[in-house]
């Protein structure tokens, strides 16, 4: 049984929320507060595997609240909240600090939203209370010790096509993985595309983060975006990101295509374009993340010549989707992030 702590100040949302919650067998509501300061109260009394947390409350905010748990005490925390809708930095930033995973609530509509969305509110909180606190913790304390360098001074270089093309998906834990890989990246590195699971309005801003923190130019797709040199382009949330090639180029393109896997983006839409856009000069990467998404479209990258890697499961916030390529024979190397940054390095036109 996993037991839940809900902390909102809305009492609907605590009625509504605890009621759809506690409908799966597998988890157990404990308790569900209005705000922080009763949430510290039921954890230091009662045992909490996963909290639901909104981020706009009284007293103390959601944001400075999961700060202070993850250094102090440590556990997976699911944001659900509608500022985070209206605010995608603030999403950025709650993931940055260590949240599992963002579920955006509407304004209005909040029953219909919580009845539609029941099994994924379910699914959600189940996954989260598997992930890997180790990395979670890691990247919190990486922030506050290291107090991350901003404005990084670029290095000018010409656009220059690639002829090979690094194609990277992720989803739980992805915002953490991803930003370890490209803040560590050259402006020599191949083209690098990149699918994360992430809300429409969501990916604009997280692009924008990593750019500043990245020596490699890191973008939102827009359509007939070229794939080049020193550059990573980040699939458009609610779109799937696809990769064709015309004449010497590699370019991307954006598709309101069906969900695949439940994702639009989608990673496997995403790897199987590549691997039959740019074949056995592809280097496909599954990062960490729910689902499966992604396992099938590495296998057609290796089936079509190209490199595969899984991340390890001791690196991954939720070994979901890596272990689901692993398990069908699609990755040729699996590797924790250090090992993935230098095969990256390496993997140069």
């Amino acid at each position: 049984m996993i037991n839940v702590l809900i902390v909102d100040d809305s009492s609907f949302v605590r009625e509504f929320l605890s009621k759809i919650i506690s409908e799966d067998k597998e988890l157990n509501v404990v308790a569900a507060v209005p705000d922080p300061y009763k949430a510290v109260e039921v954890l230091n009394s009662q045992k909490i595997d996963v909290i639901s947390l909104d981020l706009e409350m009284p007293r103390m905010d959601g944001l400075t609240f999961l700060e202070k748990l993850m250094l102090q005490k440590p556990m997976p925390v699911v944001i659900c909240s509608s500022i985070a809708e209206e605010g995608s930095e603030n999403a950025i930033k709650a993931l940055e600090l260590g949240a599992v995973e963002v579920i955006t609530k509407p304004k209005l509509g909040l029953k219909d939203f919580f009845l539609e969305e029941k099994e994924r509110i379910q699914s959600t909180i189940k996954s989260a209370a598997k992930a890997n606190i180790s990395i979670l913790k890691t990247s919190i304390k990486r922030i506050k010790t290291n107090n991350i360098s901003h404005n990084i001074k670029k290095t000018p270089l010409l656009s220059q096509t690639t002829n090979k093309v690094i194609a990277i998906g992720a989803s739980t834990g992805g915002t953490i993985a991803l930003r370890d890989i490209l803040t560590k990246l050259p402006k020599t590195c191949s083209g690098i595309i990149i699918t994360q699971h992430m809300p429409e309005g969501f990916t604009n801003s997280f692009a924008n983060s990593l750019n500043i923190e990245s020596q490699i130019d890191v973008k939102e797709c827009e359509n007939e975006d070229r794939v080049l040199i020193g550059k990573a382009i980040i699939a458009k949330g609610n779109t799937h990101l696809i990769v064709e090639r015309t004449g010497a180029f590699y370019k991307c393109k954006y598709s309101f295509g069906d969900q695949v896997n439940r994702h639009r983006p989608s990673v496997d839409v995403m790897f199987q374009s590549v691997a039959e856009a740019v074949g056995k000069n592809a280097l496909g990467i599954l990062l960490t993340g729910m689902g499966k998404d992604g396992a099938i479209g590495l296998k057609a990258i290796k089936d079509a010549g190209g490199t595969t890697i899984a991340q390890n499961e001791e690196s991954c916030v939720v070994y979901g989707m890596p272990k689901a390529a692993v398990d069908i024979g699609a990755a040729d190397y699996i590797m924790d992030i250090d090992a993935i940054v230098q095969k990256i390095i390496e993997f140069h036109d």
